[in-house]
């Protein structure tokens, strides 16, 4: 029974705060409403897309050992982004659970532009899942991702997760099928919004968004609210030389409060981030 309660809680909460086991402490500050702005190497889990507006390599680590204070929900990631000339190249690796439930992937994305507004990705996916006295399974899904820039400060995001509707054993739809689209606006130099809507088979919309504001070059502020699940989120960006440290404040109506944080290196410039990118894709 002790068995069966902890793959119990392992399989429901996934399901009621899917934000939670996606990385990085940016994205959880901002409550994953940035589909549309998907602009640094945790891109690679979310909107693949966005990997082609960096014009550098980038790697990034996620870890949460304890979120709300359960040692069984750890999760970490790990990503890597390296540009080419034909197009950008990403692969991560993600692992979630302890030892009598674990859920580990290893995903490779591709991504190009387009045209001179039109970004394209694509990333395959192995998951393999563990139940302890229960056996093991694994499953190759496909994610396909476009980000469109409307004008220079707006853009327009879509993702299909699960394209092939992959599922363990003969059990459908373990492994959800998650339709999702946004828009990401920077009305200031400094200030960035998001908005995006998540759905998921059979459950509620998921309607998230999230404000990015840079009070001075090397701090950044972070805002996010989702209603479905209902959660709030904050956090704080600090950039200094080619280190990003993020740090995370999310709490959920059930849950409660938890912390996050991650650290991303960047190798290709300094300062703001969305400053270096309009720099490469429009000058």
């Amino acid at each position: 029974m002790r068995y069966l309660s902890y793959i119990l809680l392992l399989l429901m909460v996934p399901l009621q705060l899917s934000g939670q086991v996606n990385p990085g402490a940016r994205q959880i500050a901002l409550s994953h409403s940035d589909l549309a702005q998907s602009n640094d190497v945790f891109s690679l889990f979310n909107n693949s897309a966005g990997l082609a507006q960096l014009n550098w390599r980038e790697a990034g680590v996620y870890y949460s050992p304890a979120p709300f204070g359960l040692t069984e929900l750890a999760n970490g990631f790990a990503a890597y982004h390296e540009p080419a000339s034909f197009g950008s190249i990403g692969i991560g690796l993600s692992t979630y659970g302890f030892e009598l439930y674990r859920e580990t992937q290893i995903s490779l994305a591709f991504s190009r532009l387009i045209t001179e507004q039109l970004f394209a990705g694509v990333t395959v996916n192995y998951k393999s899942l563990s139940i302890k006295n229960y056996g093991s399974d694994g499953i190759i899904t496909l994610n396909l991702g476009s980000l469109f820039y409307i004008t220079q400060t707006l853009r327009i995001g879509f993702v299909l997760q699960n394209f092939t509707r992959s599922s363990y054993g003969d059990e459908k739809e373990q492994a959800p099928i998650i339709y999702a689209t946004g828009l990401s606006y920077d009305a200031l130099d400094n200030l960035t919004m998001n908005i995006s809507i998540e759905n998921e088979h059979d459950r509620d919309l998921s309607l998230r968004s999230g404000i990015e504001y840079g009070v001075m070059e090397y701090i950044d502020l972070r805002f996010g609210f989702s209603n479905y699940p209902v959660s709030y989120s904050t956090g704080i960006g600090i950039n200094y030389s080619i280190f990003q440290l993020d740090y995370a404040l999310f709490t959920h109506q059930d849950l409660g409060l938890t912390h996050q944080a991650g650290i991303i290196v960047h190798f290709g410039f300094e300062g703001s981030r969305s400053k270096a990118i309009k720099s490469y894709l429009f000058e």
